[in-house]
């Protein structure tokens, strides 16, 4: 309990991105004291996710790189302006910038009603990653993931088998919502193939992006 409060009432400060030659504004993030020194250590832009609740380095899994050429602060002292040097483009849509649509677009889905970060589903996907890689990290002894971790790969991939042969049969006999759970089941055994083989969810978006041309 008194990790998740800390988490909770975690301070951050946004931090916009801006390339150092054209002045285009790349993206936002957050920043806290521990991102921005490391930031400031490395020459490289880290942040803070919100949906993850963790530090993440810009381009780790990417490749797309921001290298800081200097570092400004407003007149409030409450949010930061960074000016890189970006190798490949900062949106993960693979737009150069995060800000590339117009508010003038009648399909524009701007939200006011949650915040945008809460509105990406995916979250879950990330949140569900990390926790399978604490319990095998953690050897939970009472875990169904850790116990399948333990028996091996093939007991792994057997798992992952048997769930596709059920979403089959599901598709075949038996409603949408029983459908949908077996799906369920089957991502969070491909999830634990994952951990098992060090493939982040980032490298899985990547490769459905660069499918979307």
């Amino acid at each position: 309990m008194k990790d998740a409060m800390m988490k909770k009432d975690k301070k951050l400060i946004p931090a916009i991105i801006q390339d150092y030659m054209t002045k285009e504004v790349l993206m936002l993030a957050y920043m806290d004291r521990q991102s921005l020194q490391k930031s400031l250590d490395s020459g490289s832009t880290w942040f803070w996710s919100r949906s993850r609740e963790k530090l993440w380095k810009k381009g780790e899994t990417s490749g797309n790189t921001q290298k800081i050429k200097e570092i400004k602060y407003d007149c409030d002292g409450d949010s930061i302006l960074v000016l890189v040097e970006q190798k490949g483009p900062a949106c993960h849509t693979g737009n150069k910038s995060c800000f590339y649509r117009e508010l003038t677009d009648p399909n524009n889905d701007i939200d006011f009603e949650k915040p945008a970060y809460d509105a990406d589903k995916s979250v879950i996907i990330r949140q569900l990653y990390e926790v399978v890689s604490s319990r095998i990290s953690e050897k939970k002894e009472d875990s169904y993931t850790y116990s399948l971790h333990m028996k091996g790969m093939n007991e792994i991939l057997k798992k992952i088998g048997e769930e596709s042969i059920e979403i089959i049969l599901a598709s075949k006999h038996q409603d949408k919502k029983d459908i949908v759970y077996e799906i369920g089941d089957l991502l969070y055994h491909l999830i634990v193939l994952m951990v098992e083989k060090k493939i982040e969810p980032d490298e899985i978006f990547d490769e459905l992006l660069s499918r979307r041309k």
